[in-house]
């Protein structure tokens, strides 16, 4: 006679999981996990920060830039009414033509600074029209292909700034060479010398009544070629015949060898435009252009 084999007690650890228990459990997990789906569809909806600032080019340097030349506080916005025009590929990285215009629909402008993100000295000018157009049109050094923009302060916003931009591509090398004058050695003989000659266009076909268009002989060297130090025309300012300021002007080391500028005007400046400046040498330029 087999001896009977005793058997287990039923506990709610070897129950067989019956259907209702099953569908508890199934329940139990999902409710522990709606909070989670919740957060998740919830992070998902915010919109990922622009690491850019809106910038059209996605230039890893403008943010940086934005900080040091126009404030770390201040607020740029892109705006097409700020125009930047230039060749799309510089034949000579020495000498490229650059024009800015502003439309009168955004108010009075204060300031223009110009900004090339790729260049080793990223500042270009500095522009304060007082009397004169918000538009000025200058030559400059490239070292390689890059954004070049142009940052308006506007009068009566502190902070604010609005942007445009173009893109130049070059061979590049613009800043990092002599110029010409500095291998021949004749700057010497004409540094501080202006010609200039003021301009007034048909009736109708112009948005300006005169426009000034100026040559300043300066070697504009930037410092970064071996055994030449920085050497660059750094201020000048523009005045009518009753010693009226016309115009302001910043100047940095990518400015051309030997700069070309142009000043536009709603009305021609009264008794012609007299020019004083000054390098960063102390060197003073003064004339006039009747």
């Amino acid at each position: 006679m087999h001896a009977a084999v005793p058997r287990r007690p039923m506990t709610i650890a070897n129950q067989r999981p019956t259907r209702r228990s099953l569908l508890a459990r199934a329940a139990a997990v999902m409710a522990s996990a709606l909070p989670c789906a919740r957060t998740s569809r919830a992070q998902g909806a915010a919109a990922p920060a622009d690491a850019f600032e809106g910038d059209p080019f996605k230039s890893h340097p403008w943010p940086d830039m934005r900080r040091e030349f126009l404030g770390r506080t201040a607020r740029a916005t892109f705006d097409d009414r700020v125009q930047v025009q230039g060749p799309g590929f510089a034949e000579d990285p020495m000498n490229v033509p650059i024009s800015v215009r502003v439309d009168p629909a955004l108010g009075r402008v204060e300031e223009i600074v110009v900004l090339v993100d790729r260049n080793p000295i990223r500042k270009v000018l500095s522009y304060e029209p007082l009397r004169a157009l918000p538009a000025v049109a200058f030559r400059f050094k490239l070292e390689q292909g890059s954004p070049v923009r142009a940052a308006v302060r506007l009068a009566g916003a502190p902070g604010r700034w609005v942007v445009g931009s173009t893109w130049v591509d070059s061979a590049g090398g613009g800043c990092t060479v002599a110029g010409a004058t500095r291998k021949d050695g004749t700057w010497s003989k004409t540094l501080g010398e202006v010609s200039g000659r003021l301009f007034s266009p048909a009736p109708g076909q112009a948005a300006y009544a005169s426009r000034l268009r100026l040559k300043v002989m300066h070697p504009m060297d930037t410092g970064l070629v071996a055994g030449i130090p920085a050497f660059y025309l750094n201020r000048l300012s523009l005045r009518d015949g009753d010693d009226r300021e016309l115009a302001r002007l910043q100047g940095f080391e990518p400015l051309a060898e030997n700069p070309v500028f142009s000043f536009d005007f709603a009305v021609p400046p009264k008794g012609g435009v007299h020019i004083v400046g000054t390098d960063n040498n102390g060197n003073r330029i003064r004339s006039r252009v009747p």
